[in-house]
């Protein structure tokens, strides 16, 4: 899947801007704080209803305004779709498909992208929140029905913990809590539901992440990642969190039956530490994604450019896992700002790894920072305004060196 042409209306910087965009790599080329990074959060956002900068749509209309609008025109097997989003201040956001209205959550049915940014080293060092989202929004691109279970699974936790917190303050014994076990029902039924599509994605991603990184970082290193349940025993007794073991960060659970097991029999093992503190303390909202670096924890032992190219790789394994998986095919690759952070030869292996994605769409503060093969387009950017597109620039020919060397001999003199 490419988009072929972006336009955006009211949408951070931008007044109106509209971008034609080609197949293969295109270069956003601007000084920091010129709005090219407005330009890839707008279609990363038609694949997620998110921005990976801002947790709210309101700071993605621009200030003054009432609503904002992304549109883009997109290619997939000889067939053209045009979606649109309108972003609103104080109502619901609206979206049309081919002009027709339809369901805000349809849009990213429409639209496959992988988006790595600066923020993502978080993936590395940051909360295990990061690293859950990451796996949430891999497998929503591949099954879009898993939004509804994710949607239900936080009401369901949200009552429950709730309940809690009411029997914490008015101190109801624990014979009473009856109602507590329908919401126990429905967080096992739910939970168990993501914790299994989470462990099979991180099977199917496993071979892809390791080999995103050596072929960043070169053959000597191995990256490898387990999933870490709290069911299995990460919450003791006293409620109190434990740290994942990184020389045994999973347990194998092969089949639904029983991780539901093991879901209620770690209900009743921390239910006082749960009444206790009016919290709900296992499940998938306190798991984790184990990510080892030659052996040792990576968020510990990991430096910031092993973290960068490992965060990095997990984006490439996304980008892969789609390209086998999803209806749509290739998803477009964003690449945010990433050059810079890469010394020469990381920058040389990265393009040769995204070289034959359909579409590549990449930012830059500085044109040199980007190997020369991903500038075959650009767009320039300033000020919240396109001011150049098109080809990028032939390469000067040794007649051009030539010529300019006689001109400058010519000013000299």
């Amino acid at each position: 899947m490419i988009v072929t042409h972006l336009s955006l209306s009211d949408f951070r910087n931008y007044v109106t801007a509209e971008v034609e965009l080609g197949a293969g790599p295109n270069l956003f080329v601007g000084s920091n704080g010129q709005g090219k990074t407005n330009l890839v959060e707008a279609i990363g956002y038609l694949s997620t209803l998110g921005s990976h900068r801002v947790s709210t749509d309101q700071a993605l209309i621009r200030s003054g305004q009432d609503a904002a609008i992304i549109r883009a025109r997109l290619e997939h097997a000889e067939r053209t779709v045009l979606v649109e989003v309108q972003l609103n201040r104080s109502s619901a956001n609206r979206a049309q498909v081919n002009r027709v209205a339809a369901k805000t959550r349809d849009v990213p049915r429409y639209v496959t992208s992988v988006l790595f940014a600066p923020e993502d080293l978080s993936l590395v060092r940051g909360d295990p929140g990061g690293r859950r989202r990451y796996l949430d929004q891999l497998l929503v691109q591949l099954s879009p029905r898993l939004a509804g279970v994710f949607a239900d699974y936080d009401r369901v936790l949200r009552q429950r913990t709730t309940l809690l917190k009411s029997v914490r303050a008015s101190r109801v014994a624990d014979t009473q809590l009856s109602t507590l076990e329908v919401w126990n029902e429905r967080l096992i039924d739910l939970g168990s539901q993501i914790m299994v599509e989470r462990s099979a994605l991180i099977d199917r991603i496993r071979p892809h992440v390791a080999d995103a990184y050596r072929r960043i970082a070169g053959d000597h290193h191995v990256a490898e990642l387990a999933a870490h349940l709290s069911i299995m025993g990460s919450v003791s007794d006293d409620g109190t969190d434990g740290e994942p073991d990184s020389s045994d960060p999973a347990i194998p659970l092969p089949g639904p039956d029983d991780v539901r097991a093991a879901f209620a029999a770690a209900l009743d093992r921390v239910r006082r530490a749960e009444l206790d503190r009016g919290l709900t303390l296992v499940g998938p909202h306190r798991d984790d994604l184990v990510l080892t670096l030659n052996g040792l924890p990576a968020r510990g032992y990991a430096s910031h450019g092993e973290s960068w190219s490992f965060a990095l790789a997990l984006k490439l394994a996304a980008a892969a896992t789609l390209r086998a998986d999803s209806a749509l095919g290739d998803p477009v690759v964003i690449l945010d700002d990433v050059f810079a952070e890469l010394d020469e030869s990381r920058r040389g292996r990265l393009a040769g790894g995204i070289a034959d994605y359909e579409q590549v769409l990449i930012t830059a503060a500085v044109l040199d920072d980007v190997p020369r093969e991903l500038r075959v387009r650009t767009v320039h950017i300033r000020g919240g305004a396109i001011v150049e597109q098109g080809p990028a620039e032939a390469e000067p020919t040794e007649a051009d060196h030539a010529e300019a060397e006689h001109a400058e001999a010519g000013e000299d003199s």
